[in-house]
């Protein structure tokens, strides 16, 4: 995860919860377009091509454990 920056992290994390991007938008007061770019950013800098690698990427590399240690 060293590549991605800590709202790209929590914007992942929430993707592996199963959130939209309108529910991650309103979870963390973004809009969603800038929601939209976090997950075209963080799918770019992980190489993955979709939100379910995304999400099982996230679930593979424990994130939320990385992220408790911020």
């Amino acid at each position: 995860f060293a590549e991605l920056t800590s709202q790209e992290m929590r914007v992942l994390a929430l993707i592996a919860d199963g959130l939209t991007n309108r529910e991650i938008a309103s979870r963390l007061f973004l809009g969603e377009g800038t929601v939209r770019n976090y997950v075209s950013n963080l799918l770019s800098k992980l190489n993955l091509s979709n939100r379910a690698e995304a999400a099982a990427f996230a679930v593979q590399h424990h994130i939320k454990e990385h992220l408790a240690s911020e």
